[in-house]
């Protein structure tokens, strides 16, 4: 395995470790999992700052409040009043409400959901910072909760049964940031193709001092067909200096 391959696979170890221990992890931690590539001073410190910015705490949890927009502490203020009402379980009835709603009763399952309500902001937090609104975090959790309640019946305690729906809350907002992440990266790529093509259509079309045609711009620029064509479509075809019925 190259270099090059070895630290993105340490990094993603270092990531999933992190999960493990609360988003977190220790100084030593991280000189361990990276000691064989022999990185050098500014390579560890480019590591830690990613570590970072992927939210995590190097020694110490960070607060994920520290992530938060204005605009999302004040959502997270109005959604925590709205479910203020949901009353607090001690531990014994929590684990005797799981018991009944793996059990499938509908009630427990109801109730298990209104609990875990106040539990879903806080695991949002975690994800905060990410290019993703908090209330989309929460949506997905919310839904993954609904979900995920009503299939508990397949774990044997209810610890295990907990552990799931936890991982099913956190494995939904982490697909919502993922898919965001792709998202973005297809928008750019999108507008890397349609501003290489609009700037060689100007180039070009002052050039000739005219429209040009998707033919010429191709023999002039080496741009094929297919991605002149595709620019063009995905300007809303705006691209100016080209005559796209011409050939």
């Amino acid at each position: 395995m190259n270099k090059e391959l070895e630290f993105a696979k340490k990094l993603e170890e270092i990531k999933a470790l992190a999960k493990e221990q609360g988003n977190m992890v220790t100084q030593e931690q991280v000189l361990n999992a990276f000691e064989a590539l022999e990185l050098s001073g500014d390579q560890m410190q480019m590591v830690y700052d990613y570590l970072l910015q992927s939210k995590i705490g190097i020694g110490q949890h960070l607060d994920p409040e520290d992530f938060l927009t204005e605009k999302e502490q004040d959502y997270l203020e109005e959604y925590l009043a709205e479910i203020e009402g949901l009353a607090d379980v001690s531990e014994g009835e929590k684990e005797a409400i799981t018991l009944s709603a793996m059990a499938g009763d509908a009630d427990a399952q109801r109730r298990l959901t209104e609990i875990y309500l106040k539990e879903v902001p806080e695991i949002a937090k975690l994800y905060a910072g990410q290019g993703v609104f908090l209330e989309d975090l929460i949506g997905e959790g919310n839904v993954a909760l609904t979900i995920g309640v009503s299939m508990l019946g397949s774990q044997e305690t209810a610890e295990e049964a907990l552990g799931m729906l936890g991982k099913m809350i956190m494995d939904a907002m982490e697909m919502h940031v993922q898919e965001n992440a792709d998202a973005k990266k297809i928008d750019a790529r999108v507008a890397e193709k349609v501003n290489l093509v609009a700037d060689k259509a100007k180039e070009l079309s002052e050039e000739l001092r005219r429209n040009v045609t998707i033919q010429e711009l191709m023999e002039e620029s080496g741009l094929s067909e297919k991605t002149i064509r595709d620019a063009i479509r995905m300007s809303g075809y705006k691209i100016e200096g080209i005559d796209a019925a011409g050939e």
